[in-house]
């Protein structure tokens, strides 16, 4: 991923030029290494996000790992999802509304509305949240965390991230956490490289974290 890596290393210098608040940042912190789930499908990067909604990575990790070991050959196929019964899905510790949303990405892929990965790279980053947001379940965040980590859009701002909003909140000294206007506002000078931005921004919520 050299190109991606390139990619990576122009959006810190442009964020240091237009932002010296976040340049501080990423000097104390050193270069962006956001990490590309290439390998993942847009169908199975959706039904692993669908597990880690309202979860800690652990505990989700944990449901994943059950999930798919309820098949043979590692990460089931949309048409094995559906031929699952309902009661073995809750059964690895899906709630009700976490397998009617897997159910639903699962039906969708095989009618075409969850994309494949190449065609995911001719879609615009609006064209796909439209598209992946009539899916039970699945939100605008949802679809961000996917544009992000598994097509490494780097201009995705996730304005309703709670880490992103904490490192707002901090990098800017705000009495308060920023609503969505504030922050879309606050982002369009990290234009085209919000992503990295906002991965910055989930290092300054880290370190606020009590450490082990």
């Amino acid at each position: 991923m050299k190109n991606f890596a390139e990619s990576l290393r122009a959006a810190e210098a442009h964020l240091c030029r237009v932002d010296k608040k976040l340049a501080k940042v990423i000097s104390a912190h050193g270069p962006c290494n956001l990490e590309l789930q290439i390998s993942r499908s847009p169908y199975e990067a959706l039904v692993r996000a669908i597990a880690h909604q309202q979860l800690h990575g652990k505990a989700a990790e944990t449901i994943l790992g059950r999930f798919i070991g309820l098949y043979k050959g590692g990460f089931p196929t949309p048409k094995q999802i559906l031929k699952t019964p309902y009661n073995d899905l809750r059964g690895v510790g899906f709630s009700n509304s976490k397998v009617l949303a897997i159910q639903d990405i699962a039906q969708k892929t095989l009618d075409g509305v969850v994309p494949g990965l190449e065609e995911s790279a001719l879609l615009s980053d609006e064209d796909l949240i439209a598209r992946l947001v009539t899916i039970r379940g699945v939100g605008q965040w949802t679809v961000e965390m996917f544009l992000i980590f598994t097509l490494g859009r780097l201009n995705i701002f996730p304005v309703d991230d709670y880490g992103v909003k904490v490192g707002v909140q901090q990098l800017y000294k705000l009495p308060e956490l920023p609503h969505r206007k504030v922050m879309a506002e606050l982002g369009q000078k990290w234009q085209p490289y919000r992503s990295v931005a906002a991965w910055y921004c989930w290092r300054i919520a880290d370190s606020l974290k009590p450490s082990k």
